[in-house]
């Protein structure tokens, strides 16, 4: 019997999947976590097969649970399973080793399979994510993250000026076209983007 955790914080959506997942009889949840503090304290307790943790949920987040796993080395296999297609988000997964990446909107067939595939050593990862990460490449130069990692501490344009010997009007031309390029509202806004799209 394959012991699986399942971190949801939509009871209605968490429940669904319990049961569907346990309908042939091969798969046990053994605890659904409202909350990802919840879901690092069950995955510590219970040390499961499975955890399938959502990426957005109060208290911790999914990657941040994943991060811990990995951390303390456990044996659970994880299962990020999102609605966001956000770039960031599964290259944070993928470099903590995550064992799938699915979309909310996968059928359960292919969860189950994910779950399979992890416990025999394989990575699944969705096929219309993969598409939309390539297809969203860093548009930013190294100059330009390098300025935006720079904006994210709060310094002003001129002390960013003097810390990468630059002038301030280039430092303001730089903000001006990376807020232009990444469609932000002010130079914060594309610092959070960027941050995001896990670009710097």
């Amino acid at each position: 019997m394959i012991r699986v955790v399942i971190a949801e914080d939509q009871m209605m959506v968490a429940d669904a999947m319990k049961q569907l997942l346990e309908l042939d009889g091969t798969m046990h949840v053994i605890e659904i976590a409202t909350n990802g503090l919840a879901a690092w304290q069950s995955v510590q307790q219970h040390q499961p097969d499975i955890a399938i943790l959502d990426i957005e949920m109060p208290e911790m987040n999914g990657l941040e649970v994943l991060h811990r796993i990995r951390e303390h080395h456990l044996e659970t296999s994880v299962i990020i399973l999102t609605t966001f297609k956000r770039p960031g988000y599964f290259e944070k997964a993928v470099a903590n080793d995550v064992d799938a990446f699915l979309l909310k909107e996968q059928s359960i067939e292919d969860l189950r399979a994910a779950i399979h595939r992890a416990l025999n050593g394989e990575k699944t990862y969705s096929v219309s994510l993969m598409t939309h990460v390539f297809r969203k490449s860093n548009p930013l130069t190294h100059r330009e993250q390098m300025i935006l990692i720079e904006i994210g501490k709060g310094l002003s344009h001129k002390s960013i000026a003097t810390k990468l010997f630059l002038s301030e009007g280039t430092v303001r031309n730089y903000a001006s076209v990376m807020i232009e390029k990444l469609e932000a509202e002010n130079r914060f806004d594309a610092w959070k983007k960027a941050k995001e799209a896990g670009w710097i």
